[in-house]
């Protein structure tokens, strides 16, 4: 559920960099890293880190552009209410962004922007957090049907959802909305924005269409376009020049070991194929 270049990125890394494919979704990705944290024999071998957002620094450092964002606003539009939108999966960032207004950060509003997988704008409606399996959709980083920084989003509020909707706005866009905004987006600023950005424009336009106000809102971009070419090319009818960097994973082999979903599978392949340095410390 990436896009070739994503996959290019992740399997071409090379050296001592091992990526293992597994046949199934982020969620499974992701529970799958959850078990082997947890796991004494794993834990016994390998020293684990994360490096998505079930990790907190992780979040730390990105809560601090929610406070560049709001400087840069008050300085140059001398505005006080600023409004985020976050296009959302596993609502690392958004919960960076809330973790900057625990510290002080005066935000008016917290916009979760998420793609057809809506359990969180579900929660907020109905006051029930239900996971389900994910949907592909074209904003595929949000693809994600139990998004792990919940539990950090119910802590940072005690677990009172009414407090969680005074300070949380959740809406979802479709992926025809999502090709119709980044054609909009172009048309009126000659910008070309990805899938996820266009599911925050989208949402955030939404949000200000039943609550007019002063308020300045700050939509966070979240990847190059060249990313989703496949999506973004057609919606705009033009060819999007892809940067170095990426051009340069394309023609890089691809090095990973596909497998199952299954833990006890990846438990035993990454016995295998995973090797430590002869000294720990």
């Amino acid at each position: 559920m990436v896009s070739q270049i994503q996959e290019k990125q992740l399997t071409t890394m090379g050296k001592n960099i091992k990526a293992f494919e597994i046949e199934g979704t982020f969620d499974d990705c992701q529970r799958l890293v959850k078990t082997a944290f947890l796991d004494p024999n794993i834990k016994e071998k390998f020293n684990l880190s994360s490096a998505n957002s079930i990790n907190i620094a992780r979040l730390l450092p990105q809560s601090l552009y929610y406070f560049y964002a709001y400087g840069q606003v008050k300085k140059n539009l001398g505005i006080d209410d600023v409004i985020f939108t976050v296009p959302s999966g596993n609502f690392g960032n958004l919960t960076a962004g809330l973790i900057a207004g625990k510290m002080g950060l005066p935000v008016k509003k917290y916009i979760a922007a998420v793609n057809s997988n809506t359990v969180f704008t579900e929660y907020l409606q109905n006051g029930v957090f239900k996971p389900r399996p994910a949907r592909k959709t074209l904003s595929n980083a949000m693809d994600v049907g139990d998004p792990s920084n919940f539990v950090r989003i119910e802590a940072l509020f005690d677990k009172n959802i009414n407090r969680i909707r005074q300070h949380i706005y959740s809406d979802s866009a479709t992926d025809q909305e999502t090709i119709a905004t980044i054609k909009s987006i172009y048309e009126q600023y000659k910008y070309i924005i990805d899938p996820h950005g266009a599911v925050g424009c989208f949402v955030n336009e939404k949000y200000r269409k039943i609550n007019p106000g002063p308020a300045h809102a700050v939509v966070l971009e979240t990847a190059h376009p060249a990313k989703f070419a496949d999506c973004v090319e057609p919606a705009l009818n033009m060819k999007i020049e892809m940067p170095a960097r990426l051009a340069a994973c394309l023609n890089k082999q691809k090095n990973a070991l596909k497998i199952s979903s299954d833990f006890n599978t990846f438990r035993a392949v990454s016995y295998t194929h995973l090797t430590l340095p002869t000294n720990r410390e």
